[in-house]
């Protein structure tokens, strides 16, 4: 299992580099609406035994991400506050016109998953598109993803205390040792942007944006364990090697975009 999760790291990480590093807001847009249906199919199949969600509804909604940056900025949030409302329309409609044979519980789990996937992970698109935000979107995966590769190691070795039931193989110790790690790979990535692109991040502010999005980070993880835990599966999908589907390797990504767009846009 160990060597899968490295092996999958080793080939998915370059890729999703290459694309963060050399494309522009539109491709990024792309990427993120695919990431985001892939997301959401996986999240729907997961109550499909017990609930029948409005598909349809959800996958549109991730549709709608790839045209973040069509919209002129002047409109994007009447548009995405217009989209909300549009939406829960939609899915009482679908109630009424299906003779409450969709139930008012199928629209919420359809109208969480919205919020929950490509609401969420609109905010990465939008951090994205900002001066210098090609450069800030790495906060966001250092946190994530360095939280739970550091956290996972330390927990392997040293871990003896566990978290909570949602995730018995989480520890104390793993959770503080990815916080630490998290904050750590976050002050040596600032140290290098500010040097090779001289952004002048304060590293004070970036190790307290570090500590907020980390713990955010195994939030995120737990939330989406607790989904699984309801759900009575062990993960979302096998699409990756060692880690299971999609949802279960950007659950914490997913959790912390929106916190990590208001925190590092004051920067």
């Amino acid at each position: 299992m160990k060597l899968k999760r490295i092996l999958s790291g080793i080939i998915g990480l370059p890729i999703v580099a290459l694309i963060l590093i050399f494309g522009n807001i539109y491709i990024v847009d792309v990427f993120f609406t695919i990431v985001a249906i892939i997301t959401i199919y996986e999240y729907l199949q997961s109550f499909n035994q017990k609930y029948k969600p409005v598909k349809w509804v959800a996958y549109l909604s991730c549709i709608l991400i790839a045209f973040l940056h069509i919209i002129p900025k002047d409109y994007l949030l009447y548009t995405l506050g217009l989209e909300i409302a549009v939406i829960i329309a939609i899915l009482f409609i679908q109630i009424i016109l299906s003779n409450m044979k969709t139930s008012v519980i199928d629209t919420m789990i359809t109208f969480f998953g919205i919020c929950y996937i490509p609401f969420f992970l609109s905010f990465i698109s939008l951090l994205y598109g900002i001066e210098n935000g090609k450069y800030l979107i790495w906060f966001i995966l250092i946190a994530a993803w360095g939280t739970d590769t550091c956290a996972y190691f330390i927990g392997s070795k040293f871990g003896k205390h566990k978290f909570t039931k949602i995730s018995p193989k989480k520890s104390i110790e793993g959770c503080i040792g990815g916080t630490l790690g998290a904050i750590l790979i976050t002050l040596i990535y600032t140290f290098a942007i500010n040097k090779l692109v001289d952004m002048q991040v304060s590293y004070i502010y970036i190790s307290l944006i570090g500590f907020i999005l980390s713990i955010l980070s195994q939030m995120g993880d737990l939330s989406a364990s607790s989904i699984k835990r309801t759900m009575g599966i062990k993960d979302f999908g096998n699409l990756i090697p060692g880690h299971g589907g999609m949802l279960d390797r950007i659950d914490s990504i997913i959790f912390i975009a929106p916190f990590a767009y208001c925190l590092l846009t004051l920067i």
